[in-house]
């Protein structure tokens, strides 16, 4: 039976669908996402690889996302111009303290904001030059079809072990958004082409918006140095099999000498899903996990993503910072603090939270008037119905709360679902007494580590506060077994999000430990 997949990328890239014959193909040296390699020529039907000329001595590293670690304001004094600065909170800028000083980094990726085709040369010319970026412009209605499209609607949810069971649910596979997603992968390969050395330049492929342009790297430099990370999880081979393009994602990703992942489930599930639906089987030697691939080898690594406890600490530092901790100190006096920290999406658990909260005060009548829980919801990255669903039962429930136990000096859930300064938030993790992470499935969660060290604060935050610097300070995590950390955080309360009660028991349990 012959597959439905597009067996040329490059034809998919460009609109064009190919026929589909029976005829036998020799097995490629180097196999493409949906074929064979032989089939992507370009033009001189010529590869370009390791005998291009290099003028680069110093070490470079090309860091590929989906979106830049800059942050774009035009000015409003009606000159149009615009103004870059650094996203600190940005993980792909953070990547690069740990990576030395002599190592040269080049960024490759979209802006957030749309940019007027006219200024387009202008603001490459000036992220280049200020900021080694790469600008990538994607045509909005493009881009739509591919962020929003293929890679919300399809890939988030069925990494996230969401099966789209109906329309409704998830939305049926549409062939149009995976060609949007190729198409726009063939775009950032061609960004990568303008600015990489491909005999020293190192490239660092990150998350599952670019998990085809490994194949148009490879095809293009076959001995280039690629890495790939994946930032969210990976499902088991039963939900992962159930994707149309299944096998075109996987042969991709074996395009990359090395495939990072957050856990080793995560890299398990993988080597499973190439097992059984590839027949390419890995070996282990000595810890080191790889799979033979068309006469390479591909390593699979556990690199699990951490915080910049730098940057934490300056900020702890900051006068801003001190100010606003005062003010939530005086704002919730005499009460006991817990606080949730998640994106306002399906998968985070905001919902299951606040449940097992009111379940807390039913069971609890002692609490109320002294416990408050503070849920920071930033603010949606997707679109669509689930997210709408989302925000009306998360203010539904946090409205029905407030009213059932609330009165005159108290409100027992605070819910900030607007954007928050880094400080800001930085300023709710030292004020609050234990902190709640309920995700029914994320890949790793940095929120229990940013906690854990804002929590131990400096001497000015302990003045503030009127704690003794040299005192013992007591501090509790309840955080979600299904979510990447959990396992590395051995002091923490694990729950199930989905047990509302003993999620409720775990809340309990913690401001018992930390005397709320």
């Amino acid at each position: 039976m012959v597959s439905r997949s597009y067996s040329n990328l490059l034809d998919l890239a460009s609109g064009d669908a190919p026929t589909f014959g029976r005829e036998k193909k020799r097995l490629p040296r180097v196999a493409t996402v949906a074929g064979v390699l032989s089939e992507l020529d370009d033009e001189n039907n010529n590869s370009v690889g390791s005998d291009a000329p290099s003028s680069v001595s110093q070490e470079r590293m090309i860091i590929v996302g989906n979106q830049l670690p800059v942050r774009a304001h035009q000015c409003s004094d009606g000159s149009g111009e615009w103004n870059f600065s650094w996203d600190e909170d940005s993980l792909l800028l953070q990547l690069k303290d740990g990576l030395g000083e002599d190592v040269e980094v080049i960024y490759i990726g979209c802006l957030k904001e749309e940019i007027d085709p006219k200024e387009q040369d202008n603001v490459s010319q000036t992220l280049l030059e200020t900021f080694k970026c790469v600008p990538a412009f994607i045509p909005p209605e493009l881009f739509s079809r591919f962020y929003h499209g293929f890679c919300k609607q399809h890939l988030w949810p069925l990494f996230h072990y969401m099966l789209p069971l109906s329309p409704d649910l998830g939305g049926r596979f549409d062939r149009s958004l995976w060609q949007a997603y190729v198409s726009v992968n063939k775009i950032f390969a061609d960004k990568v082409m303008e600015v990489i050395s491909p005999d020293d330049d190192f490239v660092w492929v990150h998350d599952y918006h670019l998990m085809v342009l490994p194949t148009f790297l490879r095809k293009r430099f076959n001995r280039v140095k690629l890495g790939f990370f994946l930032h969210s999880p990976f499902p088991s081979s039963e939900i992962y099999r159930t994707l149309p393009i299944r096998d075109e994602l996987l042969r991709a990703l074996l395009n990359s000498d090395l495939i990072g992942f957050h856990t080793f489930d995560y890299a398990r599930h993988f080597l499973s899903c190439c097992s059984r639906m590839l027949g390419v089987s890995y070996q282990s030697k000595r810890g080191y996990i790889g799979l033979e691939y068309y006469g390479r080898t591909v390593s699979i690594k556990i690199l699990p993503v951490g915080i910049h406890i730098g940057q934490l600490q300056s900020v702890l530092n900051l006068p801003e910072t001190e100010a606003k901790v005062v003010e939530l100190r005086d704002q919730f006096r005499g009460q006991t603090v817990m606080l949730g920290v998640d994106d306002m999406d399906i998968f985070k658990g905001i919902s299951l939270k606040l449940l097992a909260m009111e379940q807390l005060l039913l069971q609890h009548p002692a609490k109320r008037g002294k416990v408050v829980l503070v849920q920071i919801a930033n603010p949606a990255r997707g679109r669509g119905k689930d997210v709408q669903e989302v925000q009306c039962e998360t203010h539904a429930t946090v409205r029905r709360i407030n009213e059932t136990f609330g009165r005159p000096g108290y409100t027992p859930v605070v819910l900030i679902d607007t954007s928050l300064q880094f400080y800001e938030r930085i300023a709710y993790y030292v004020i609050a007494e234990c902190c709640l992470v309920t995700a029914v499935r994320d890949g790793m969660n940095l929120i229990p580590y940013e906690y854990i060290i804002c929590r131990q604060g400096n001497e000015k935050l302990d003045m503030a506060l009127g704690l003794d610097s040299s005192a013992e300070k007591k501090s509790m995590l309840v955080v979600s077994e299904f979510i990447g950390c959990s396992p590395s955080l051995s002091g923490a309360i694990r729950v199930n999000p989905w047990n509302i009660d003993a999620v409720a028991e775990a809340m309990d349990s913690a401001l018992r430990v930390s005397g709320g």
